[in-house]
């Protein structure tokens, strides 16, 4: 792909659109001048039909881009598949180099929006502060069942120390928490903030509280399983911010059941694609794993809302924007963390 014919083609093709996706995209676009074109369906093998002469189609965390669809984008001319999030588990890498497909993604945007959701997550749990806002609504004053605990003096284990995971550590800190974590690399600026590192064995046996924000790949998928749920604390809280598949499903829905899990906050779901970003008020949802989950009255569940800031959105859509220019202009983005093929 030349610049020079790379750049007669400028129209994006974005899937799973939201309406805050054309709000900020639409927004900035005003700096780039791209063509867009939005779609709300998500991105598979049956919608890459929808793709009319577009050479940029730009997905999100639970877009289908495995090699099926792939080899049709390349069909269609498309070069260059741009992600507007940092995780890339969704996309066959090996089968964009056989196409000769660039890849691109937006690898740092907000940190301190998801690590500061996730605290919020903490806090709601521990604290049951939407369950008191429910009952003062309905002239409850009672404080029966609303009982919580210090954070303060807690430890706290976290699980991928990657920019979300060192945001959270600063806030966990500020808490006045003991902090734990654990990564393939120890962070000296971490440590010199107080920041422990650990063995991943070390996180689950000494944590009162587990935070994941490690990617999610064959090392780390269902780390949170039967095994390491079996050696970590009673009453534990576990936090996932990160990605579904970190957690076993059926295995935390054994340790809520047995009393071993204390708290459950999940902003994402092994299972979410069919569920996520949608209205399904008024279906029957058939996912009986998730209808399990919220039964129990101390999980809480968001539906991938850890990202959703303005900082944050305002970050993704210049990124994203940059990265497709540097790529139709050079065939390269200066950021390399942001180039995966």
């Amino acid at each position: 792909m030349t610049p020079e014919t790379a750049s007669n083609n400028t129209k994006i093709a974005f899937f799973s659109t939201q309406p805050y996706d054309k709000t900020f995209f639409n927004k900035y676009n005003k700096e780039f001048g791209f063509e867009l074109d939005f779609f709300e369906t998500q991105l598979n093998p049956q919608t890459v039909i929808l793709i009319e002469n577009a050479a940029i189609v730009c997905v999100f965390v639970n877009d289908i881009v495995n090699e099926a669809v792939i080899k049709q984008l390349a069909e269609k001319n498309v070069k260059i598949i741009a992600l507007r999030c940092a995780g890339f588990n969704n996309v066959d890498l090996e089968a964009a180099k056989k196409y000769n497909l660039k890849v691109c993604r937006v690898p740092a945007y907000s940190p301190q929006a998801v690590a500061e959701h996730a605290m919020a997550m903490i806090l709601t749990l521990n604290r049951k502060t939407h369950k008191a806002y429910n009952r003062v609504r309905e002239q409850n004053f009672s404080l029966n069942g609303l009982l919580g605990f210090d954070l303060f003096g807690k430890t706290i284990g976290i699980i991928g120390t990657g920019n979300i995971g060192k945001a959270f550590a600063k806030i966990a800190l500020g808490f006045g928490c003991k902090v734990l974590a654990y990564d393939i690399v120890t962070n000296s600026e971490m440590e010199k903030d107080g920041v422990e590192f650990v063995t991943l064995e070390t996180i689950f046996k000494s944590s009162d509280i587990i935070s994941l924000h490690c990617p999610l790949n064959e090392q780390t998928k269902h780390i949170i399983n039967s095994k390491s749920i079996d050696e970590m604390k009673d009453s534990v809280m576990i936090i996932n911010t990160s990605r579904g598949g970190l957690i076993e499903t059926a295995c935390v829905i054994e340790g809520l059941k047995e009393g071993k899990i204390g708290y459950l906050g999940i902003d994402v779901y092994e299972q979410e694609e069919k569920l996520f970003f949608r209205d399904l008020s008024a279906d029957i949802i058939q996912d009986d794993a998730i209808q399990r989950l919220m039964s129990f009255p101390n999980v809480l569940v968001t539906a991938h809302q850890a990202f959703f800031t303005n900082e944050a959105l305002t970050q993704i859509a210049l990124v994203t924007f940059n990265n497709i220019k540097s790529l139709l202009a050079k065939n390269d983005i200066e950021n390399k963390a942001a180039l995966l093929v």
